[in-house]
């Protein structure tokens, strides 16, 4: 009986019949090849496979349609991928062209302006010096024709005297009108700018001049003062929105007879919610003789008040002007300068405008009166007296003055300022942008998220990192705060700042 044979043998056998060498050489090493491997390397040798062969119904009829959808499949995705691979590297090659036809096309423009510029700058020398020889040539001939006419000498001389006549009476006319029209306009100049020259040097001229002629006054020493003083003030309080009083070492009796000239009261303040914008540079050196506590506190509130108050105003105003940019789609080149200004400020990295909107605002007013009454002992400390430093911050490489009773472990000083305002703005500054009072700016932000009023009283517990007692120093704040009715001064805005307001509305 004849031995059925496989599928697999049936190949095998007619692989031997057409000598196939590829399957003998595997046989041969004893290598088995699968029923798929030898029908390949069959069709490979174009050796058609009898269809009687292929006896499975079920591979014939399912198996191999599937197997060929399959590959099928895999083609049209493979010929996709490369489509794709195709239009990517035409769009790569598009860019690159197009880029590098425009910076050809740029360069090629650069280039050629350059030569017209050069060819200009080649032309302007040959073109002078033509000018030049024209009108030299054209005044030679001109001398040399008068030359050589034959004129009497008398009439010439007097055509030529004449001639630098008319000349000199023409210019010296010319001259005078100008002259008298700038004398004129100078004039005007001057007196509309009187007052505002002497609104800020002669308030504190005429003390100087008073106290160096204090040996002519022979028993009313202050009466002249004060005499000198009132119409100089009423000038003020009428055509100037700031007083900047300078340097000049004022003592205290004249402060607060100043006070008294300009109506600086705060009880008045307190009221009416307002402080007139006049700018100390220092305080008076002999704040601390006065013998009367509360006259001594109330001078000082009144110097530090309206610096305060200022600098409160004026990060107000940058923050409002921060929200109508940050609502534009398109700013200007001054906005962005003004902008990065902001962001080096208050010390924000990466742009963040979030960020800058959460650190740039005010410092309540108490806060502030009660860390400069603490810190400057009510402005009599040697610190707020030499280097004008209200709020004691300290410095390790900066202008500062060094404390007496200083550790020896320690190299601290006590950053100086030049005037008082920029010790108000450096301490705003501290608050709003230094890690030790994150928590102070956070929940000022909460207060403000809330429509709550920003208070002193509301916020001193945040600031326990400002002094060593931590919060034995904020008890003394609070202290400080309410003895001294501080939270009267909240809302308190400048005068002119109202002023402003109103008129805008």
């Amino acid at each position: 009986m004849k031995k059925k044979l496989s599928y697999r043998d049936k190949l095998l056998e007619l692989a031997y019949i057409y000598n196939v060498k590829e399957i003998q050489d595997y046989t041969k090493r004893r290598m088995n090849l699968t029923t798929g491997q030898i029908e390949l390397i069959l069709k490979k040798n174009k050796i058609i496979i009898p269809k009687e062969f292929k006896t499975s119904f079920f591979k014939e009829n399912f198996t191999k349609p599937i197997s060929k959808l399959k590959s099928n499949i895999i083609d049209y995705k493979e010929e996709k991928i490369r489509d794709k691979n195709r239009f990517f590297r035409k769009v790569e090659n598009y860019k690159y062209d197009t880029s590098r036809k425009v910076n050809h096309g740029i360069s090629s423009i650069w280039k050629g302006m350059g030569n017209a510029g050069i060819n200009l700058l080649n032309v302007l020398p040959m073109l002078g010096s033509t000018v030049a020889k024209f009108f030299g040539d054209l005044f030679t001939d001109v001398f040399n024709s008068i030359y050589n006419q034959q004129i009497d000498q008398k009439s010439a001389r007097n055509v030529i005297i004449g001639f630098f006549l008319v000349i000199g009476i023409t210019t010296s006319i010319i001259v005078g009108y100008n002259t008298y029209k700038g004398y004129d306009f100078s004039n005007k100049k001057i007196e509309v700018k009187k007052p505002d020259v002497k609104i800020k040097k002669e308030t504190k001229t005429p003390e100087i001049k008073k106290q160096t002629k204090k040996p002519e006054a022979n028993k009313e020493i202050k009466k002249p003062e004060i005499k000198v003083k009132k119409p100089e003030l009423k000038v003020k309080r009428n055509n100037v929105a700031e007083v900047i009083l300078p340097d000049l070492n004022l003592k205290t009796e004249t402060v607060i007879q100043l006070f008294k000239d300009v109506d600086y009261d705060l009880r008045k303040v307190r009221n009416e919610k307002l402080v007139k914008p006049i700018y100390f540079t220092q305080f008076p050196r002999d704040l601390d003789n006065l013998q009367s506590i509360k006259l001594k506190k109330e001078t000082f509130i009144k110097i530090v008040l309206p610096l305060i108050v200022a600098e409160n105003e004026k990060i107000l105003d940058d923050r409002e002007k921060l929200k109508n940019l940050s609502e534009k789609k398109f700013t200007s080149d001054l906005e962005k300068q003004w902008l990065r200004q902001k962001l080096l400020e208050y010390k924000v990295k990466k742009g963040n405008m979030n960020e800058l909107m959460f650190r740039m605002d005010m410092i309540p007013v108490s806060i502030a009166l009660a860390q400069a009454a603490k810190e400057s002992g009510w402005g009599t400390s040697r610190f707020a007296l030499e280097g004008n430093a209200i709020f004691g911050q300290w410095t390790w490489d900066g202008q500062g003055i060094a404390p007496l009773k200083r550790d020896g472990d320690k190299n601290h000083k006590i950053l100086k300022f030049p005037i008082l305002r920029a010790s108000v703005k450096a301490y705003k500054n501290n608050l709003n942008t230094h890690k030790s009072y994150s928590k102070f700016r956070e929940k000022r932000k909460s207060l403000r998220d809330k429509n709550k009023k920003i208070t002193g009283l509301a916020l001193t517990d945040t600031l326990k990192n400002y002094a060593q007692t931590g919060s034995e120093y904020t008890k003394i704040l609070n202290q400080i705060i309410t003895q001294n009715n501080l939270s009267d001064f909240e809302l308190v805005r400048l005068v002119n700042s109202v002023k402003q307001v109103e008129l805008n509305s």
